[in-house]
């Protein structure tokens, strides 16, 4: 009788050789590499692996499953490059977002259901342990893959569910002369606060051709502020806002809110329409949209994109004021998470107002330029979900093809600053032509901007400048696209020229710029 398969032969009377028997090993190693090949077929051509284990049925259908995937991946991509405001048009459908997130989670399922189905063809009960655990190893290696298409197919149902949350319906503004201008506000709701005043307000006013933007920062404090004839605003307050340090910019918001009865039927936020009217009026120029963001959950969304790169040129306080100062924010190149970047932009303690304005700044560009497409893909969903709590806007869904292609080319660009602070003006005591002056000579600079690989002006510099420059010397611009002429509203008069009393005594001359950058 023969020995058994793998058994060692036995040793002959006349001291003949042991002989070892190795089908087993070739049948073992054929056995390996047969699973292991159905697992990675499936894994790079869903249903070639079953085409190849025999099950031909399942694997023509998964074939013509994938190939529909490929050929609308495809259409989808050339659609991108041949056009891509229609493609930015079609994912900014809640609709398009649904039928995205079903399709690839039904691909995930798919996949991954195929992936088990290759390891169950591939017989591993026939295998030795050690092949079979590292068969399992192999299989759950490549489950990553449909797990991601599932990730995906999330990603897609959250920003489904965004654009229902933060942004609204409707007709897009359009552009004003060729421009989108946007106010930004930042807010601060937190406990002990009295309502939410606008602490941070900006206007961005951004080419709709170029994507070339100009960032004006209006100081919080800014007094005698007379609107446009009519206007809501100017209905209401035919004398204007001005009473002195009680009639301040922030604190239009809490009086539009105060007396939103007073404001016409149907009007959404009150506040949002004074405070609005308010920078038309200083700016000259039409804003088509606002967002506001509220800085007591600006730490959510700071953590979503994993902290914060700035240049701290100044140290900061945590804390002050009602809050006892539990520590600072050092100088330095620092990583800031959503506590110490919250702290950072808010603070006052030691510093004067224009300063927190020029750290809100760098907190705002750190934001934008961090906003690369990996980090927003890795961390889609906390974004998303801190944004939510975070943002409020008026631009419809409609808009956001347009503005998300304009977005991509002011990446692209230097964004331009000017801040109306001291030493351009006080803010309490100001030529308001001044300001539309400058407004209007800053957009159309930026038209002629240099190649983007150059830097950009400073805020400082740029203020200094003008007010060295400009105050009182130089006619208004007249026609120039996207701005008000400067005589659309009476000029209030002014009282003569005064320190603000218990202003800070270096106000006027804070270099902005030394305080912080972002990156």
């Amino acid at each position: 009788m023969g020995p058994q398969r793998g058994a060692l032969l036995e040793r002959g009377q006349a001291q003949g050789p042991i002989r070892i028997d190795t089908r087993d090993a070739g049948v073992r190693r054929r056995g390996r590499r047969r699973a292991v090949t159905l697992l990675l077929l499936t894994a790079v051509l869903p249903g070639a692996g079953h085409l190849a284990a025999g099950s031909r049925r399942v694997g023509r259908v998964a074939l013509r499953v994938w190939a529909g995937v490929v050929a609308g991946a495809l259409l989808l991509g050339m659609l991108a490059l041949a056009d891509r405001h229609a493609a930015l048009s079609l994912l900014s459908h809640t609709w398009a977002l649904a039928l995205l997130q079903l399709l690839l989670l039904a691909l995930a399922a798919l996949w991954a259901g195929l992936l088990v189905d290759a390891w169950r063809l591939g017989r591993p009960h026939t295998l030795p342990l050690r092949d079979r655990r590292g068969l399992v190893g192999l299989l759950v290696g490549l489950l990553l893959v449909p797990a991601l298409v599932a990730w995906l197919g999330m990603a897609a149902g959250t920003a489904r569910a965004a654009l229902g949350t933060i942004f609204t319906e409707g007709a897009p503004a359009g552009t004003v002369d060729g421009r989108y201008n946007i106010l930004l506000l930042g807010g601060d709701s937190g406990a002990g606060r009295e309502g939410l005043r606008p602490d941070s307000i900006q206007l961005a006013s951004i080419d709709a051709t170029t994507g070339r933007a100009v960032l004006f920062g209006f100081a919080r404090e800014t007094e005698n502020i007379h609107f446009e004839p009519g206007s809501v605003m100017a209905r209401l307050m035919p004398e204007g806002w001005a009473c002195g340090d009680e009639c301040l910019l922030n604190a239009l918001y809490t009086w539009g809110r105060d007396h939103a009865s007073q404001f016409p039927r149907g009007t959404r936020n009150p506040g949002l329409v004074a405070t609005t009217e308010a920078v038309e009026a200083l700016s000259g120029l039409d804003v088509q949209y606002y967002v506001l963001a509220d800085l007591q959950g600006f730490s959510s969304l700071v953590d979503a994109v994993g902290g914060l790169d700035i240049t701290v040129q100044r140290r900061t306080p945590i804390g002050g004021g009602s809050t006892p100062v539990i520590g600072y924010v050092e100088p330095g190149a620092r990583h800031l998470d959503g506590y110490r970047a919250l702290w950072y932009a808010r603070s006052r303690e030691g510093s004067t107002n224009y300063e927190r304005m020029a750290r809100q700044r760098c907190v705002v560009t750190a934001l934008v330029r961090q906003l690369d497409p990996s980090t927003v893909l890795t961390n889609f969903g906390d974004i998303v979900a801190a944004t939510r709590g975070v943002v409020r806007t008026d631009i419809p869904t409609s808009a956001l093809s347009d503005l998300a292609e304009v977005a991509l080319k002011t990446k692209q660009e230097k964004i331009t600053s000017v801040n109306f602070v001291p030493p351009l003006i006080k803010p309490w005591d100001y030529d308001p032509r001044l300001v539309r002056r400058t407004v209007a000579e800053a957009i159309e600079a930026s038209r002629g901007a240099p190649a983007a690989s150059e830097p950009d002006q400073t805020a400082a510099e740029k203020t200094t400048e003008k007010a060295t420059a400009t105050a009182g010397t130089r006619k208004a611009t007249a026609g120039t696209a996207g701005t008000r002429k400067a005589t659309a509203s009476p000029a209030p008069s002014t009282p003569a020229v005064m320190e603000r009393p218990g202003s800070d005594p270096d106000a006027n001359t804070t270099d902005l710029a030394s305080v912080c950058a972002a990156g």
